[in-house]
C-alpha cells in the first residue's frame, strides 16, 4: 500500500503551477466474507458493517509540475496501478483532493476500452468520441494512425481476429494520436514486436 511515507511532495518555498497536484489521496475497497454480504450491505449498511476495509492507498501527495517525468516504484499490490487509475479518472479516490490539469492518455492495459467485435477503424472512432474528440478531429488523425498500425486491410475487421502485434500496434498509436498533455504508462509498455520497439526508439510512439 503506498502512503504519505512514498508521497512526492515539493517544498513549500518552491510552490507554483502544477500540472498534476493530489493532496492526501486514498483509495479505500470493502472486503466481503461471503458474496451474499454485498446485498446485506446494500440492505443493511446503514446499521451493521458487512465489509472490512483495504486501503490500497492512503495519505499520497503528489505533485508534479510540466514537463517532469515521474516513476513509481513499489512492490506488486503496493497501489501503483491504483494511483494511476486515479490520475487518468477512471477510478474516484475515496478520500483527498486530486487535480489534473490537460489532456490524459492512459496505456494502464493495451486496449483498454477496445470492442472485440468492432473493426479497428470502429475502435478508434468509439475511443476518440470517449476521449471528447469530435468525429472531424478523428478523421484528421486516421492516417497516422493507420500509417504506424500497418495492418492494411484488417482495418476494417473485426479486432477479435488481429493477431497480437497487430492489436499492440493499434492500441499504441490511437491514443499518441490525441496530442495528450500526460502520458501514464505501466511496465506492460516494455511489451511488443522488433517493429514496434523501433518505433518507439525512434520516437515515432511518442
Amino acid at each position: 500500500m503506498l502512503s504519505e511515507s512514498a508521497s512526492m511532495v515539493a517544498p513549500a518555498s518552491q510552490a507554483q503551477s502544477y500540472a498534476i497536484e493530489a493532496r492526501g489521496l486514498g483509495k479505500c475497497y470493502g472486503l466481503y466474507a461471503h458474496p451474499s454480504d454485498r446485498l446485506k450491505q446494500l440492505l443493511w449498511g446503514r446499521w451493521r458493517q458487512f465489509s472490512r476495509e483495504f486501503w490500497a492507498l492512503r495519505d499520497v501527495d503528489l505533485l508534479i509540475r510540466p514537463g517532469e517525468v515521474v516513476g513509481l516504484v513499489g512492490r506488486n499490490g503496493a497501489g501503483k496501478s491504483t494511483l494511476l487509475q486515479m490520475l487518468c479518472g477512471t477510478l474516484p479516490p475515496t478520500t483527498g483532493r486530486l487535480q489534473v490539469h490537460g489532456r490524459v492518455a492512459a496505456l494502464l492495459e493495451l486496449g483498454a476500452g477496445f470492442n472485440p467485435e468492432f473493426t479497428g477503424i470502429e475502435n478508434v472512432f468509439m475511443n476518440g468520441a470517449i476521449l471528447g474528440l469530435k468525429h472531424h478531429e478523428v478523421e484528421e488523425r486516421l492516417d497516422e494512425i493507420l500509417a504506424f498500425a500497418d495492418i492494411g486491410e484488417f482495418v476494417h475487421q473485426p479486432v477479435k481476429t488481429y493477431s497480437s502485434g497487430m492489436f499492440v500496434r493499434l492500441a499504441l498509436r490511437w491514443p499518441r494520436a490525441w496530442s495528450p498533455i500526460f502520458w501514464l504508462l505501466t511496465k506492460r509498455w516494455r511489451w511488443g514486436t522488433v517493429h514496434l520497439r523501433a518505433n518507439r526508439l525512434t520516437g515515432s510512439c511518442g
